[in-house]
């Protein structure tokens, strides 16, 4: 009997190898957190809103922030997250 290791990891070791297809999405623990972090930050704008009497909606051109008459604060509405929440504190403010 033989008393040095294989390299192989000994007998009766059983190696499995995955294969993906090539297009397969692999999700990254970055992209997972990068989309919780949006979400987070959509809620909370979301309550910032409700609290101020104004509605946010999203479409395909981007975010809109509405006031009680239902017209678009800022006239615009293709809006980032970032500027939608600099026009909501602005207008929290007023």
């Amino acid at each position: 009997m033989s008393t040095e290791r294989r390299p192989e990891g000994g007998p009766g070791v059983a190696r499995k190898f995955v294969t993906l297809p090539k297009n397969a999405h692999v999700e990254t623990w970055a992209g997972a957190n990068q989309a919780k972090d949006e979400k987070l930050r959509v809620r909370k704008l979301h309550r910032l809103a409700d609290s101020g009497g104004f509605q946010l909606r999203h479409s395909d051109r981007g975010w809109s922030l509405m006031d009680a008459e239902r017209k678009p604060v800022g006239g615009r509405t293709d809006q980032s997250l970032k500027e939608l929440e600099s026009l909501l504190t602005q207008a929290l403010k007023r």
